[in-house]
C-alpha cells in the first residue's frame, strides 16, 4: 500500500535482477544491427524478480533512413498529429500472425478485427517464447504494432535547435541493451537509475486530458502551524482509486484506459517548505514536507488526504502528481496542453492568522520548516522503505 505522511523520497527496494546489460552505441540514425534477445518473460509470483529467460537472435538489422513519417510534432494547432501508426509495413522481427484469445476492455478506438492475445493480472508462471500463438507470450515482435514513424529522425522538417530523434526499425524493443550497465527497472524503485522496457501503453483522446484543482489549500492561504488539516483535490478525467505495489509494480505496465477513455490510475499530493512566496530557487525534489498517494476514488470529482501532524511553521508549495496505476506520471496524446497537475502556494502560522503583508512568514519560521521537511526526508530514507509512492 502506499503510504502516509512525511515520507520520505522514493527509496529503491532491491536492485532489481537482470542486470546482464551488454552495451552498444545508440545513436539517431539507426544504422546499427540490434542483436540479442531482451527477454521480458516474468517471474513466477510476486517478489520473484524477472526471470527474463534468454530468447534468442530476434535481431533486427538494417540500415533505418529516415522514411518520411508524416505527423512530426506540429507546434501551432493544438490538433493532435495525423495518427499514422501504420503497423504492417517496415522490416523487423519475423511475422507473427497468431490469433490469441481476446480479453481485458482497453480495445475503445483499436477497430481491429483479428485476436491481439490475452492480457491478465494474475501472476505469470511461465516465460514467453518465439512464436508463441498468442502475441502477448511470444518473443517475436508482431508487425502490426511496429511504429514506421520511427525510422525517421524528424529532420527532414527543420526548426531552429530541434535536434535528431533517435531512431528505430523494431520499436527499440531492444533498447536496453544499449544502455551499458544500467539494470532493468524491473518493477523496483531503483534510486542508482535504470532502464524501464515497458511502453508508454494507452494515451487518451485530447477530451480525457486529466487535470486537478486544489481546493484547500487556497492558493496564498494560511493553515494553522502544526495542526491537522484535510487536503481537498477537484479531479478530472481520471479513473482515480487505482494503484499497483510500488514495491513490485513500478512502471512495470502500460497506461491503461477506462471503457469511459479516461487513464486508470491515482494522483498524490506533495508540499514542499519553501523560503517566502516570493523565492525564485529551483526546489530539491528529494526533500518535503509532507507526501502522500491518494488511493481512494474521488468522490463527487474530490479526493482528500489528512496532514495529521499538520506542518511547522513557514512557507510552502503544494503540488499535485497525477500518474498512472502503475505510479508513471501521466501521457496525453499532444504537446501543447494545459497543465495536467495543480500548484497553489500558501503559509502555515501560529494560530492560523494571515502574515503582515500576506507573502512571506519569518525567517525563523521558514527555517523551521525546512528543518521539518529535511528531516521528513530523512526519517523516510530510513524507514517505509519504497512505501512513498
Amino acid at each position: 500500500m502506499q503510504s502516509d505522511s512525511s515520507t520520505g523520497s522514493s527509496n529503491a527496494s532491491g536492485a532489481s535482477s537482470g542486470s546482464s546489460i551488454t552495451s552498444g552505441s545508440s545513436t539517431s540514425t539507426s544504422s546499427g544491427s540490434s542483436t540479442g534477445a531482451q527477454s521480458k518473460g516474468k517471474g513466477s509470483s510476486k517478489g520473484s524478480s524477472g526471470t527474463s529467460s534468454n530468447s534468442g537472435s530476434s535481431s533486427t538489422s538494417g540500415s533505418a533512413s529516415s522514411a518520411a513519417s508524416s505527423g512530426s510534432n506540429n507546434a501551432a494547432s493544438g490538433s493532435a498529429a495525423s495518427g499514422s501508426n501504420n503497423a504492417s509495413s517496415g522490416s523487423a522481427a519475423t511475422a507473427n500472425n497468431s490469433t490469441g484469445t481476446a480479453t481485458t476492455g482497453n480495445t475503445k478506438g483499436s477497430g481491429a478485427s483479428t485476436a491481439v492475445g490475452a492480457l491478465s493480472s494474475d501472476d505469470i508462471t511461465a516465460p514467453a517464447t518465439e512464436n508463441n500463438s498468442d502475441p502477448q507470450s511470444s518473443l517475436t515482435l508482431d508487425p502490426r504494432v511496429i511504429a514506421t514513424g520511427f525510422m525517421n529522425n524528424g529532420q527532414d522538417v527543420q526548426e531552429a535547435g530541434q535536434v535528431s530523434s533517435l531512431t528505430s526499425n523494431n520499436n527499440f524493443i531492444n533498447y536496453c541493451l544499449t544502455q551499458g550497465s544500467l539494470p532493468i527497472t524491473n518493477g523496483q524503485q531503483i534510486t542508482t537509475g535504470s532502464c524501464n522496457p515497458a511502453p508508454i501503453g494507452t494515451i487518451p483522446s485530447v477530451s480525457n486530458m486529466p487535470s486537478a484543482k486544489f481546493a484547500f489549500p487556497t492558493n496564498m492561504g494560511t493553515v494553522s502551524a502544526n495542526t491537522e488539516f484535510t487536503i481537498k483535490l477537484n479531479m478530472n478525467n481520471l479513473e482515480t482509486g487505482h494503484f499497483v505495489n510500488a514495491n513490485e509494480n513500478y512502471f512495470a505496465a502500460p497506461q491503461q484506459l477506462s471503457p469511459q477513455g479516461q487513464i486508470i490510475g491515482h494522483t498524490h499530493v506533495v508540499i514542499e517548505a519553501i523560503n517566502g512566496l516570493a523565492d525564485t530557487t529551483a526546489s530539491n525534489p528529494q526533500q518535503f514536507a509532507f507526501f502522500k498517494g491518494i488511493n481512494t476514488a474521488a468522490v463527487n470529482g474530490q479526493v482528500t488526504a489528512d496532514v495529521t501532524a499538520g506542518v511547522p511553521a513557514g512557507t510552502y508549495r503544494i503540488c499535485t502528481i497525477n500518474s498512472s496505476s502503475n505510479h508513471q506520471p501521466v501521457i496525453v496524446p499532444i504537446a501543447q496542453h494545459g497543465s495536467l497537475d495543480d500548484c497553489v502556494y500558501f503559509t502555515a502560522t501560529d494560530g492560523g492568522s494571515a502574515t503582515a503583508s500576506g507573502s512571506t512568514a519569518d525567517a525563523g519560521a521558514t527555517d523551521s520548516a525546512s528543518a521539518a521537511a529535511a528531516s521528513a526526508t530523512t526519517s523516510g530514507k530510513k524507514g517505509n522503505k519504497g512505501k512513498n509512492n
